[in-house]
C-alpha cells in the first residue's frame, strides 16, 4: 500500500501581502487568488518494520534517513518534511511511524506560487488519508499554517495554504485571532479559459528569498509608515474590485486593475520589484498587455501580465530578449487531494 496526494499551486490575482501579520490583524486583508494545474505532490509508503524515517525531495534531490523513535532534528535539512512529521505525531499522539516519503513540486522554490505552502498542505493530505485523521479543509489549512509560521518560524502570510486546500477561485478574508474566509466564486467555465488565454506567465529564471521583502513590510507596518500602510489599504481594495470585475466578465478591466495594483504592491516594501522586473513590465506593456503583477512577495519568480485581444503573441515575442521561459497554464477547480494505491493496482 502507498498513499499520494497533490495540491495545486495559485495565481495571486490581488491583495497579496494583505494576509501578512501584522496588517491582517489591524485592518484586515482581502485576496483574489486561483489555483493553476501546476501541483506539489507527496507519498508516503508505510515501512513499519524498519524503525526508521526516510525523507526524500525529488525536485531538489535531497534526502535524509532519521530513527523513527525521537522527534526529527530541525537542522537546515529538509526542516519543512521534518516539522511536518514532528506536529502530525504531537497533535495526533500517533507514536513512532516507521514509513518513506516522497515529494516534488512542479515550480521551483522562490517561484511565487506557493510552492512550500503547497507542498506542506499536500504532505498533511498524505498523513490524513493513511492515518484517518479528522481534519477539515479548514483544519487542514490551520494546521499548515502553523506548522510553517508557528513551529518553523518562516515568515509569510496565510493564503497559500488555504488556496491550496480549498482549491478553484477564491476571494479570501483575514482577521485577527486567526480568522479566515474563503469564498469561493462561481466563475463561468468560458471566463475561466478565457482568462487563463488572456494571461501570459513568465518565469523570469530568478528566484527570491521572500522572507526578506515579507520582513520589510511587517516592519513597515508595525511602525505604522503611513505611505507603506496606504498602499497596503489599496491592495486590499484592488482584490474587492478584481473580484466584482471577475464576477461581471468583464476581462478588460481586469488588466487595468493589474496594473494599477502593480503600482500599489510596488510601494509596500523596499525590493519587490527591481530594475530588471521594471524592464521586463514595461517590455510586456509596450507589446499590448494592459496590465500585470508579480507572483508572490516580489523581487523576483514568476511575473503575470494580461494580454487582451490576441495580443499575448506579441507578447510573448517580446518577453524572449530576457532570457526566461513562458510557462503554460489552465486554471484548476479542485484543491488538495489524496488517495490510497492498493497492491492490486499494479498486478
Amino acid at each position: 500500500m502507498i498513499i499520494r496526494s497533490m495540491a495545486p499551486l495559485r495565481l495571486g490575482l490581488a491583495g497579496g501581502g494583505t494576509d501578512v501579520s501584522p496588517y491582517s490583524e489591524l485592518y484586515g486583508g482581502s485576496i483574489l487568488n486561483a489555483t493553476i494545474n501546476q501541483f506539489a505532490y507527496a507519498t508516503i509508503a508505510p515501512a513499519a518494520e524498519s524503525g526508521c524515517v526516510n525523507l526524500y525531495s525529488a525536485d531538489r534531490q535531497e534526502t535524509e534517513t532519521l530513527n523513527a523513535t525521537s522527534l526529527l532534528p530541525l537542522n537546515g535539512k529538509l526542516d519543512l518534511l521534518k516539522g511536518i512529521v514532528n506536529r502530525i505525531r504531537q497533535d495526533f499522539d500517533t507514536g513512532p511511524l516507521s514509513f518513506e516519503l516522497t515529494t516534488y513540486v512542479d515550480a521551483p522554490p522562490g517561484s511565487g506560487l506557493g510552492s512550500s505552502s503547497t507542498l506542506v498542505t499536500a504532505v498533511i493530505g498524505a498523513f490524513k488519508e493513511w492515518l484517518r485523521l479528522p481534519l477539515g479543509e479548514y483544519d487542514i489549512a490551520r494546521l499548515a499554517y502553523r506548522i510553517e509560521r508557528i513551529d518553523l518560524n518562516y515568515a509569510g502570510g496565510k493564503q497559500d495554504q488555504y488556496s491550496a486546500t480549498f482549491g478553484g477561485v477564491n476571494f479570501m478574508e483575514f482577521y485577527a485571532d486567526d480568522k479566515v474566509i474563503v469564498n469561493p466564486l462561481r466563475i463561468r467555465e468560458e471566463t475561466l479559459k478565457e482568462l487563463a488565454f488572456n494571461i501570459v506567465l513568465y518565469y523570469t529564471g530568478t528566484s527570491r528569498l521572500s522572507s526578506d521583502i515579507i520582513a520589510r513590510q511587517q516592519k513597515s507596518i508595525e511602525q505604522k509608515s503611513d505611505a507603506h500602510v496606504q498602499a497596503m489599504h489599496q491592495t486590499r481594495q484592488m482584490a474587492i474590485m478584481m473580484k466584482e470585475a471577475l464576477l461581471q466578465n468583464d476581462l478588460n478591466r481586469l488588466g487595468e486593475l493589474m496594473h494599477e495594483g502593480w503600482q500599489y504592491k510596488k510601494k509596500m516594501a523596499a525590493g519587490i520589484s527591481n530594475s530588471k522586473i521594471d524592464e521586463i513590465y514595461d517590455a510586456a506593456l509596450a507589446a499590448g498587455a494592459s496590465g500585470g503583477k508579480i507572483s508572490g512577495a516580489g523581487g523576483g519568480g514568476y511575473l503575470f501580465f494580461f494580454c487582451p485581444g490576441n495580443s499575448r503573441y506579441h507578447v510573448i515575442e517580446r518577453l524572449k530578449q530576457f532570457g526566461g521561459h513562458i510557462h503554460p497554464f489552465q486554471f484548476t477547480k479542485s484543491g488538495l487531494q489524496s488517495w490510497t494505491v492498493t497492491a492490486t493496482a499494479y498486478r
